[in-house]
C-alpha cells in the first residue's frame, strides 16, 4: 500500500510539473547563481533571461537582476530576498568586493546581521544569528568554506548537495540542472490528496512549511516557535502572522497579510472548506509561486480525479 501510495504521489508531481503549475525551485537556483557569480559566469543571467519572467517566483527575478548588477560593477538590486542578500552580502565580504546593496520591500525592515567579521567565524556561531536562520552557514559554505555540519537542517543540505552539483557539472563541462520547487510540489500533492481522500498526510520539514501545517492543523503555533525561531523574521512575524489571518478567516474577515505563504495556506484552506476567503494582496503571491492561482483554478478538476481515492478505501 506505501509503494501504490508513492507511486500516485510521483504521477502527480510530474504532471503538476508538466502542465506548469510548479514554479522553479529558487532556493536552489539562487544557489546556482550564486556560485556561478563567485566563478565570473553570467550563465545564471542567460538562462532566467530565456524564461518568461511571468512564469518566474519574484526571488528569481531579483536573482537575474541582482546577477546583471554585480557583473556590471554598480550596486546590487536583491529585491525582497534575505537569501540572495546574505549570501551575497558574505561573499562581498569574504573577497573584499567592496559590494553595495538595495533591498526592497520587507527586507528593509528586516534585522539582519551586518558584521563582516562573521567570515572568520564556525559554521556553529553562524548559526546563533538572526534567529538561527542556516542562510549564514549556507553563505559560508557558498563562499567556499569546507567546514560541513553533521545532521544539517534541510536547507543547508540543500547547499551542500548544490555546491556538489555545481562542481561536477563544472567538471564535465556541463551546465547545472534546474530543479522545481520540492517545498511547493509536496504541499501541492498532499492538497490534493486532502482534497480526494479527506486525509492529509504532510509532514513539516522547515520553516517553509510552516503556513501550510498550521492551517491544516499539522502544528502548533508553540511548536512552530520551537522548531524554526526565524519565523518571526520572514515577510512577516508568520507565528503571528498565521494566528491573525487564520482568525480572520474563521470570522469571514478580508485576509489582509502581504505574504505569500501566509495567503497560500489560508487560499487553499478556504478551498478545503468549501469556503470563500477575501483576499486583499493576491499578487503577493508572485514571491514564490507565481502560477498559485492557476493552480487553485485547477483544483475542482483534481478533486473529480481518482488519484488517491483507492487508497482511501
Amino acid at each position: 500500500m506505501e509503494a501504490k501510495a508513492r507511486t500516485h504521489r510521483q504521477a502527480l508531481e510530474t504532471k503538476l510539473i508538466l502542465s506548469g503549475n510548479i514554479p522553479l525551485d529558487k532556493s536552489w537556483i539562487i544557489r546556482m547563481g550564486v556560485l556561478d557569480l563567485i566563478n565570473g559566469s553570467d550563465s545564471t543571467l542567460r538562462r532566467l533571461g530565456a524564461i518568461n519572467p511571468k512564469e518566474l517566483p519574484d526571488d528569481l527575478r531579483a536573482l537575474a537582476r541582482a546577477s546583471h548588477d554585480w557583473l556590471a560593477g554598480g550596486p546590487v538590486h536583491v529585491g525582497e530576498s534575505g537569501t540572495l542578500y546574505r549570501f551575497l552580502q558574505f561573499v562581498s565580504w569574504k573577497y573584499k568586493l567592496g559590494k553595495t546593496f538595495v533591498k526592497e520591500g520587507t527586507l528593509r525592515e528586516r534585522e539582519i546581521c551586518n558584521n563582516p567579521d562573521i567570515v572568520n567565524w564556525p559554521i556553529e556561531k553562524l548559526g546563533a544569528l538572526d534567529e538561527g536562520t542556516s542562510q549564514w552557514k549556507s553563505a559560508a559554505a557558498i563562499a567556499g568554506s569546507l567546514e560541513r555540519q553533521s545532521n544539517p537542517e534541510p536547507k543547508l543540505q540543500l547547499t551542500y548537495e548544490a555546491i556538489r552539483h555545481w562542481e561536477e557539472r563544472k567538471r564535465e563541462g556541463n551546465a547545472w540542472l534546474v530543479r522545481y520547487d520540492d517545498t511547493l510540489i509536496r504541499q501541492a500533492v498532499s492538497f490534493i490528496q486532502f482534497i480526494q481522500t479527506g486525509k492529509m498526510e504532510f509532514e513539516p520539514l522547515h520553516a517553509e512549511d510552516y503556513c501550510f501545517a498550521r492551517a491544516f492543523e499539522l502544528i502548533t503555533r508553540e511548536e512552530g516557535q520551537r522548531r524554526w525561531k526565524q519565523l518571526s523574521e520572514h515577510e512577516s512575524d508568520r507565528l503571528e502572522e498565521m494566528e491573525d489571518e487564520l482568525k480572520n478567516f474563521r470570522e469571514g474577515r478580508r485576509i489582509m497579510s502581504r505574504d505569500h505563504r501566509v495567503v497560500q495556506a489560508i487560499a487553499m484552506l478556504a478551498w478545503a472548506q468549501g469556503k470563500k476567503a477575501e483576499i486583499a494582496h493576491p499578487q503577493c503571491v508572485s514571491k514564490s509561486w507565481p502560477q498559485f492561482w492557476g493552480f487553485m483554478a485547477q483544483v475542482s478538476e483534481f478533486s473529480k480525479q481518482n488519484t488517491f481515492k483507492e487508497q482511501a478505501r
